[in-house]
Parts: structure tokens; C-alpha cells; sequence
């Protein structure tokens, strides 16, 4: 007589929970990705105009604070699409950024986890969601974002051919960049970079998970929420850290913008000091209204496709992966018939 079954525990259960695949990581954050950059990246341009305005200050008779009307000026003085300076560097970064970003977090996420349970704290959350900011900024944010700046700061005309300026696209700024300033120039302001996008990644995964379990609570966590939903905690989730990291971010531009021989700390005293001096405190929040109405959209479109696309991806593995299975099953079936 053989011995009787014995039931598996949750805690074993939530133990063997299936990691995410890295691939389906990858394609379901790059095509996230690609949708937030295109969507919102004009925003960033305005951002960073708006962020650099204090440095010319004796030039500013033609700008006003008015985001919606520095738009209009960039479209009228430079042509629509230099609201999309920039942007070659942000796609060219943009599958690897949100690669790692999903999958260092979840990565975190396993290493911070309950070893019985699979369960984790909102701490934990915060603590994971450190880790993926610091992670992505040291090996694509950090570069990716001084290119960005350096082109979108260049004050030209796309719809004039005679009109050529420093840096003509992404690769071009790179390698200018590299050849004047050295190598280590893609990493200036690499240590606020990492601040900034760790302080973001922390109360965007803690806000998001929080909304996202109580969501699934209240409505049953076997159902999958709807679209919208995403949408939203995206958007409440992505509007949190720029509310308070905003004077990183202001700093960061202006350091990452202007070549520069001293070091990481001692530009960013000259920079906090002379904003301080010359523009007062209120110059650390230039620009966070573009840039929440950047990132809070950008995040909301970011976590709506990438839940869908993971989603979509993981129902096509099972699909395929059942039918291979069928497969395999009829030719055993067939072969021990003959």
C-alpha cells in the first residue's frame, strides 16, 4: 500500500512560485520603454530648457517660465521636431534601461524575500526599488542622460541645413564627448544620476506594488486588473519622486551639461552654491512641472504596456510550450503503437 500524498504547503508553494523570464523582461520592457520616449519626451526637452534658463541669466529677456509657452518658442524659433533632441540617445538606451530596471528588481525582490513564504515587505519593496534605480544608472541612465542634455541644450534650428550644431545626433555627441573630455565625461553627475533615479525607483515600485495589491485584494487576485488601472498606479506612482527629488534633478542638468575639469564634488558645490546665490532656492524646482507631467504619464504608459505585454508574452509561452507538449506526447503515443 503506498503511502499517502502528502499536501503541499503554501509556504512551499509560494517557495516554488516560477521566476519572470529575463527575455520576456527584456522585450516587455523595451517595447514599454519605447512607448514612454516617444510619447513624452518633448516634456523632457522643455524640462531641461526650463532647468537651464538660470545659467543664461543676462539672456533671458526672450524666455518665459510658462512651460507650455517655451514650447511654443522651441517650436517657432528651432522647428517642431527639436522637441525630439535628444531622443536618439533615450531608444538607443531605453531596452537595456528598463531590462535591467524590471529585472535588478526583481532580483532584489527574490534576495529580500521571506525564504519560506516568497512574501516581502513594503520595506523591502523600497529597498529593491533602490537597488534597480542604482543599478540602471551606473550602467545605462547616467551616459544616456549626458547625451541627452547635450543635444537637447543646443540651441539650433532643424528645419535650417546651414544651420549645423556641435553634436548632430546620439553616437556623434558620443564620440566628440569622448574625444575633448575623455571617456569619463558619460559619467558626469553619475553619483546624483544614481540619487535621483534610486530615490524614483524606490517610491515608484513601494507606491505601485501597494495600489497594485490592494487593487487585487478588493477585486480578486486571479483576475487580471484591467488596463486602466495600470495606467493610473502608473501615474500616482511616477508623480511621487519628482515632488521630491527635483533639486537632484536640477543639479544634475546643470552639471551634465557644460564640459568641465574639476571634480564630482567640486562641481557640485559651484553649482549648488551658484544657484543658490544667483537664483535663489526656488531655482532647485525649475521644471518640475514638466517633469512630473513627463514622468507620471511616462511611468503610467510604462507599467499599462509592460503588464501587457508580459502578460500577453507569458500566455504565448504557456500556449506554445502546452502545444509542444501535445506534440511530443502524440509522436511517444505513435511510436509505441508501432
Amino acid at each position: 500500500m503506498s503511502a499517502p500524498a502528502k499536501p503541499v504547503s503554501s509556504a512551499t508553494t509560494a517557495a516554488k512560485k516560477p521566476k519572470k523570464n529575463l527575455a520576456i523582461h527584456l522585450l516587455a520592457g523595451g517595447v514599454a520603454g519605447c512607448c514612454e520616449a516617444l510619447t513624452c519626451h518633448p516634456l523632457d526637452t522643455i524640462k531641461v530648457r526650463l532647468q537651464l534658463r538660470g545659467e543664461r541669466a543676462g539672456k533671458m529677456n526672450g524666455l518665459t517660465a510658462n512651460f507650455i509657452q517655451v514650447g511654443t518658442q522651441i517650436v517657432q524659433k528651432e522647428g517642431f521636431f527639436s522637441l525630439y533632441k535628444g531622443l536618439g540617445a533615450v531608444l538607443g538606451g531605453i531596452v537595456p534601461k528598463m531590462a535591467i530596471r524590471f529585472s535588478s528588481f526583481e532580483a532584489y525582490k527574490d534576495l529580500l524575500a521571506d525564504k519560506q513564504t516568497g512574501s516581502i515587505s513594503s520595506a523591502g519593496i523600497f529597498i529593491a526599488g533602490l537597488g534597480a534605480g542604482i543599478t540602471e544608472s551606473v550602467l545605462v541612465v547616467t551616459p544616456m542622460d549626458v547625451i541627452k542634455i547635450r543635444l537637447q541644450a543646443q540651441r539650433h534650428s532643424m528645419t535650417d541645413p546651414l544651420d549645423i550644431p556641435k553634436y548632430r545626433n546620439a553616437p556623434h555627441c558620443a564620440y566628440v564627448m569622448i574625444k575633448e573630455e575623455g571617456f569619463g565625461s558619460l559619467y558626469k553627475g553619475v553619483a546624483l544620476t544614481a540619487l535621483r533615479q534610486s530615490t524614483n525607483q524606490a517610491a515608484n515600485f513601494t507606491v505601485y506594488s501597494l495600489l497594485k495589491s490592494k487593487l487585487e485584494a478588493a477585486q480578486g487576485s486571479d483576475k487580471t486588473l484591467p488596463a486602466y488601472q495600470h495606467l493610473l498606479m502608473g501615474f500616482v506612482s511616477g508623480a511621487c519622486g519628482p515632488l521630491f527629488n527635483a533639486p537632484i534633478d536640477v543639479i544634475k542638468t546643470r552639471i551634465q551639461k557644460t564640459p568641465s575639469k574639476e571634480s564630482g564634488w567640486v562641481r557640485f558645490t559651484q553649482v549648488t552654491s551658484g544657484i543658490l546665490k544667483n537664483e535663489g532656492w526656488t531655482a532647485f524646482y525649475k521644471g518640475t512641472t514638466p517633469r512630473v507631467l513627463r514622468v507620471a504619464p511616462g511611468q503610467a504608459i510604462t507599467f499599462m504596456v509592460y503588464e501587457r505585454v508580459y502578460k500577453w508574452m507569458t500566455d504565448f509561452s504557456k500556449s506554445m510550450s502546452i502545444v509542444e507538449a501535445e506534440r511530443v506526447g502524440i509522436t511517444t503515443s505513435e511510436s509505441n503503437e508501432a
